[in-house]
């Protein structure tokens, strides 16, 4: 009777485990399919860059600063500098200055071109505005300073990106007629024993006439310094006395909407370039099927191997200063498994 007893309360035992294992497998499955069906996220603080091939940035009051120059150190150890700001995954950024200064990153692993998606994005530090002085404005705009993207595909694969692998990827500003191809200007190393020129009303502003640049559009000027960056906006491991930059010149993006001079709002292009949206938004992202030789026609490429990204406008927003396209890395969407679709 007792062994009976003992028989029926293992059976009743068993069974009741049994219902448990199936209850907490069928919990299980139901959890794996949610997970399974949630769209990964992208860690922006991680780049697939995996080298920088050639790095310099323009004058601006960033350079010497992001990344931080020392005196001696030598144009190799500047693209050391920028090689760790902008890969793995503690992510810092570069400054590119003002117009044509750049950076060429390469990866391990070629970035697909994958049909009908978006296939990376360039991280940069773009914002959008809390508030905006003009209620009626259409377009998107807080701190957008857009950069060019170009992109070559390492088709004979020596390792090294060459001059006529390079294609640009046509964003949405690339038929406006105030853009402007083949646009070249050359600023001059600034005279340490120059006399500032001040302005008395823009107090902002400590050398209205400290970096001389002219373009090959018959204009000139000056990059003013300002008040809250003092080091040299020349790069300081340049040893000639100018430099010169030559690409695709995008229009004007900043607008003073106070009026006064104490509200700029940097406008997003609708799509294309670098540092022109917030990492997280879809414009950010970019599909290599819009690269375009020099004559307008598409690429075609597989995929990519090195890219290229310059500021791509020469403007100065007040006490803002001059704009200049900030980098902090590269992702490779196919890899992190993050689906953005084309326009």
């Amino acid at each position: 009777m007792i062994k009976y007893k003992i028989n029926l309360l293992n059976i009743a035992m068993a069974f009741t485990a049994a219902i448990a294992l199936y209850s907490c497998s069928s919990s299980d499955d139901s959890t794996t399919k949610e997970e399974d069906n949630t769209p990964p996220t992208i860690s922006y603080n991680y780049s697939d860059v995996t080298k920088v091939i050639d790095f310099k940035p323009a004058a601006g009051q960033f350079t010497n600063d992001i990344p931080k120059y020392v005196k001696g150190d030598t144009e190799e150890e500047m693209k050391k500098k920028a090689l760790k700001a902008i890969s793995g995954d503690k992510l810092s950024m570069v400054s590119l200055g003002g117009f044509g200064g750049y950076i060429v990153v390469g990866f391990d692993e070629t970035i697909k071109n994958v049909e009908g998606l978006r296939d990376f994005k360039v991280l940069g530090n773009a914002f959008w505005a809390n508030s905006n002085p003009n209620s009626n404005a259409t377009n998107r705009g807080g701190s957008c300073e857009p950069g060019v993207i170009m992109v070559a595909y390492d088709a004979n694969k020596n390792g090294v990106p060459d001059e006529d692998e390079w294609y640009e990827i046509a964003g949405s500003e690339h038929t406006n007629s105030e853009t402007i191809a083949n646009y070249s200007i050359t600023y001059h190393k600034p005279d340490p024993n120059k006399a500032p020129v001040i302005d008395t009303i823009n107090k902002w502003a400590t050398d209205i006439e400290y970096i001389k640049w002219e373009d090959n559009q018959g204009q000139s000027g000056y990059m003013p310094k300002n008040t809250y960056h003092q080091q040299n906006y020349f790069p300081e491991w340049i040893n000639e006395d100018k430099i010169t930059f030559t690409g695709t010149k995008l229009p004007n993006n900043a607008i003073d909407e106070s009026g006064k001079g104490t509200y700029w709002v940097l406008y997003s292009f609708d799509y294309g370039y670098a540092d022109n949206a917030p990492n997280n938004d879809d414009e950010s992202a970019i599909d290599i099927n819009w690269a375009v030789d020099r004559a307008g026609k598409k690429a075609n490429l597989p995929g990519v191997d090195f890219i290229k990204i310059y500021t791509g406008v020469n403007q100065q927003a007040g006490w803002l200063g001059e704009t200049s396209t900030e980098v902090s890395g590269v992702i490779d969407l196919h890899k992190a498994k993050v689906t953005i679709p084309t326009r």
